[in-house]
């Protein structure tokens, strides 16, 4: 099989204080699991992305205060962590990723970053552990250039992707369909253009089950260009911040069906790391790379159970 194709650029690392409990240190563990597994990549590294694109979205005071690192204190605490200037380059690398994978996926069928997902952020502001939303920015710049007619975002977080929900709520040419735990973060949901809330503790079957034929659905009525996939990890068991009950193997097939039923309709499809959260910060990024390549190989047709898929 050929190299997968992962965005990743030392600056989606930054420093945060000491014993935070967001683990930044997995953007780089998850290269370390990559090659721990066998897997072959193909790395490159993204431009940051034009803080005229992130204006687009957000709203730009707040952008300039984002990139100039005054972030006011209450802004802060709902992010949960200061923003620093290496928080500030990061997110620009980070939604340059985003933007850059979609590209590739647009190109070639599918393409992966190596962080990203960060879909509380907001048009005035973030949250929850996410500064701005890479997912937005990007879908937003696709299709303002031109790249293509349709984005569908597919999130697949424990968490509701709530700030994606509101920056395209009214808009046909970016939809968002979100999977997601009912009784979890954010307490106040938004409504994206589909939502399915799961119960806690759900497990393997009945979700993938419900994914199935959720996905099914949306991509044959929609028939987007593109899936931007964020494929968040913390619907495992084993989350810290998760309430539902996927086993390793259950997130596997999970992204897997996603690439085999996009690709199968021949939709790019751009992945992006979202959640994951524990003590054992190896543990995650391990998760997040059997992920991928759990992408890899549907994309490329080479799944466990899966037929053939074309490109």
């Amino acid at each position: 099989m050929d190299r997968l194709p992962l965005f990743h650029h030392p600056d989606y690392v930054a420093p945060l204080p000491p014993g935070h409990s967001f683990p930044m240190s997995k953007y780089a563990l998850v290269l370390a699991a990559l090659a721990e597994a066998g897997q072959a990549l193909n790395v490159i590294a993204p431009e940051a992305m034009p803080a005229a694109w992130v204006e687009a979205v957000h709203d730009p005071d707040y952008v300039a205060a984002v990139l100039g690192a005054r972030v006011d204190r209450t802004r802060e605490r709902r992010i949960g962590f200061p923003v620093t200037p290496e928080v500030a380059r990061r997110t620009l690398a980070v939604a340059g990723g985003s933007y850059a994978a979609g590209l590739h996926a647009l190109a070639h069928g599918f393409a992966a970053n190596g962080a990203g997902g960060s879909h509380h952020a907001l048009p005035d502001g973030g949250a929850g552990y996410c500064v701005t939303n890479d997912l937005a920015i990007a879908a937003n710049r696709l299709v303002v250039e031109g790249r293509v007619a349709r984005v569908l975002i597919v999130d697949l977080d424990v968490h509701q992707g709530d700030g994606s929900a509101v920056i395209f709520a009214g808009r046909s040419d970016v939809l968002t369909f979100s999977m997601h735990a009912a009784k979890n973060f954010p307490v106040r949901k938004a409504r994206s253009f589909r939502d399915v809330e799961l119960p806690d503790g759900i497990g393997d079957a009945d979700y993938l089950a419900i994914l199935d034929r959720e996905l099914t659905a949306l991509l044959d009525a929609l028939r987007p260009g593109l899936v931007l996939f964020q494929a968040g990890v913390d619907p495992h068991a084993d989350d810290k911040l998760g309430r539902l009950a996927l086993s390793d193997a259950g997130l596997a097939a999970r992204d897997a069906l996603v690439v085999r039923r996009a690709r199968a309709r021949g939709i790019a499809i751009a992945s992006t790391l979202g959640g994951g959260y524990g003590d054992d910060r190896m543990a995650i990024a391990r998760r997040h790379a059997a992920g991928l390549i759990a992408q890899w190989r549907a994309a490329a047709g080479d799944w466990p159970g899966g037929a053939r898929i074309p490109h």
